[in-house]
């Protein structure tokens, strides 16, 4: 992405599940761009329509009908956010003709070689992909503890394999989340997503004392797939009984930091960023 770029007034949010796309589209309306937002998710739609001048839903192999509206609404400028699961591939495919074409052409269907297709679709018609962060740098969590509690010397260590061990995941473009119990891998993320892994390790760990450890790929590509957590991150661990969230320090996002860390202090949960 060319660093003279000029920012277009109208933006286009295509939005996966979350809060995240929400917190996009608010913060750039506060700051005086108008906002359209494509929909791939049921989950945020009305809290999208708050702060988007126009709202449209979509499936996500609906490639042709997704292209044809941003050439109608002269769209420049494009923003992914939230989470896409390749299950929604699987389960409400409405995959139309490109869609079809590609996944055909394609070798492999790990994310980032699908993110790579949909962004060169979106390249050929004239359309910019913009780093997932230039509304939200805000949300970029810092290094340190968040929380009262601090890790223990015993769970520093189980955080330092399991980072090295995401990372490596992250490298084959598996996951980037572990779950962790006394210097054993539990689970590693795979297509199910990072609040079904923590739910699958942590039950394997008895649901008492597992570790979560999330950090980005060694080849993030900013447009797409910045690690994100939130609320639901660690309502998700409490529920399931892990109890310490380590993160990698500016590549991480962090949805509603205060409640999170509130939460976290409540129930004696830590949160630490590396």
């Amino acid at each position: 992405m060319p660093n003279n770029l000029v920012l277009e007034h109208k933006q286009c949010l295509i939005a996966g599940d979350g809060e995240l796309p929400v917190s996009m589209a608010k913060s750039a309306q506060n700051n005086g761009f108008e906002v359209v937002c494509i929909s791939l998710s049921s989950d945020n739609f009305k809290e999208l329509q708050k702060y988007c001048s126009k709202v449209v839903s979509f499936g996500a192999g609906q490639v042709d009908s997704i292209k044809k509206f941003l050439v109608d609404e002269n769209i420049k400028q494009l923003t992914f956010l939230g989470k896409v699961s390749k299950t929604m591939l699987v389960k409400r495919p409405r995959l139309e003709k490109t869609a079809i074409e590609l996944l055909k052409e394609m070798k492999k269907l790990n994310d980032d070689a699908i993110m790579l297709k949909i962004i060169e679709q979106m390249e050929n018609i004239g359309i910019t992909i913009l780093d997932q962060t230039i509304f939200i740098k805000n949300l970029m969590i810092q290094k340190g503890v968040l929380t009262k509690l601090k890790p223990t010397s015993a769970q520093s260590e189980d955080i330092e394999y399991g980072f090295k061990i995401a990372k490596q995941m992250g490298g084959l473009d598996i996951g980037q989340s572990v779950v962790m119990k006394d210097r054993m891998i539990m689970a590693i993320e795979a297509i199910e997503g990072t609040d079904k892994c923590i739910k699958r390790g942590a039950k394997l760990a008895r649901r008492k004392n597992a570790i979560v450890v999330k950090v980005s790929k060694p080849a993030q590509d900013k447009r797409f797939d910045i690690p994100t957590v939130g609320l639901r991150t660690i309502k998700t661990m409490k529920k399931y009984g892990a109890n310490v969230l380590a993160l990698e320090s500016g590549e991480t996002i962090i949805v509603n930091q205060q409640k999170m860390v509130d939460y976290a202090n409540k129930h004696k949960m830590v949160i630490v960023a590396l």
